[in-house]
């Protein structure tokens, strides 16, 4: 089975290939659908992430013959920049990889500026993105819904900084469990930010709290307003 693969479903809206570098993600987000998706022990999939068994070898080979104007996605059942990249540091190894065979790729992560360390590969190629998950601007909150990313602010910065250095930047708002946030964080970001991506929060409580065609317009009224580019999930759509 391939490592580089096409995703399905809602994941595709998002990036048309993906890699996942690890297994399990120390973020322990409350929200993840990464462990059904897997079908992994949920404590299991927070508590012991590792990297896939032989990750860097598959990319080589699948790299090298690979030839694609669309950016690889990194990743969609990890976070890239969890706290044992840090030790592995598979993330840099495979971007290198990737540059290496002319292949651009695209980060979504909430790891703050643990990011920052390999955007002198990122910068390289014009093509390549650098993304980051935003759904609060309050750390108490994030805390109590990711408690093993980094804060808003940290994140906020590493796009700051990506922009500041010529790379492509854009914010996934998914999953939204918090739309006054949401509007907060566009006029906070606005300014360094190339692109929005937003999707609503699925199969958890607060997902029949909200009023989504009402967020749905607003978020969409906010960012014609700012002239910024952005992507309504399919999910969000449909109620508007």
């Amino acid at each position: 089975m391939c490592v580089i693969y096409e995703p399905k479903g809602k994941a595709r809206e998002y990036s048309a290939l993906a890699c996942n570098l690890y297994r399990g993600c120390g973020h322990g987000c409350v929200y993840c659908y990464a462990p059904s998706a897997t079908r992994s022990d949920r404590t299991a999939f927070y508590a012991n992430p590792q990297p896939r068994k032989d990750i860097i070898e598959q990319i080589s080979k699948e790299a090298a013959v690979l030839k694609t104007e669309d950016p690889i996605l990194l990743c969609f059942t990890c976070d890239p920049y969890q706290p044992i990249d840090e030790q592995y540091g598979i993330t840099r190894k495979a971007l290198a990889l990737f540059w290496h065979n002319d292949i651009p790729v695209q980060i979504l992560t909430k790891g703050g500026l643990r990011a920052t360390r390999d955007f002198d590969i990122l910068k390289k190629d014009p093509r390549n993105k650098f993304s980051v998950t935003l759904t609060t601007d309050d750390a108490a909150e994030s805390l109590e819904w990711e408690p093993g990313a980094a804060l808003p602010e940290e994140r906020i910065e590493s796009l700051r900084m990506a922009h500041g250095l010529g790379i492509s930047t854009w914010v996934s708002f998914e999953p939204v469990f918090n739309p006054d946030a949401v509007m907060r964080l566009i006029d906070a970001t606005h300014e360094f930010v190339d692109l929005y991506k937003v999707g609503k929060i699925n199969y958890h409580q607060r997902s029949k709290e909200i009023d989504w065609r009402s967020f749905g317009f607003a978020v969409k009224s906010r960012l014609e307003y700012l002239g910024k580019p952005f992507y309504l999930k399919e999910d969000l759509r449909k109620f508007m």
